[in-house]
């Protein structure tokens, strides 16, 4: 899960696909944090992505850096807990002007059953489930 979390970081941004209905969607998110030996993203209630995830908590995410791609596919499950929104801002200490762990907006969310895929042109493909 470490070697996730690098890519992930190193590549700086990351593009998450939930579901709305039966309509795909996809934007850009740049948050990757290990809290507690799971992989977390952090997003605002207020946003349609977090309403996605409640009704349908299947996403996938992929990122590419250095001719690499990596895919992570899982559950994305909210963590209500204070200390892991915490986590999150101290991790990416940005956010804090935008989200704090108590303002009723602040979400993480952790992956369930997740399975990465590292592949290039180059090399077989890597797979890591977590």
């Amino acid at each position: 899960m470490e070697e996730v979390e690098k890519f992930l970081k190193e590549a700086k941004t990351y593009y998450l696909a939930t579901v709305e209905g039966d309509q795909p969607r996809v934007r850009p998110f740049g948050t990757a944090h290990i809290f507690e030996g799971k992989l977390y993203i952090q997003t605002g209630k207020k946003k349609d992505v977090s309403k996605q995830l409640h009704a349908n908590p299947k996403a996938e995410l992929c990122a590419f850096k250095g001719g690499e791609w990596i895919r992570v596919a899982g559950e994305l499950v909210e963590d209500n807990r204070v200390e892991a929104r915490q986590s999150m801002l101290d991790a990416y200490p940005g956010l804090k002007k935008m989200y704090a762990a108590d303002d009723g907006n602040t979400e993480v969310f952790y992956f369930k059953n997740g399975l990465a895929t590292i592949s290039s042109f180059t090399h077989e493909p890597k797979v890591i489930k977590f």
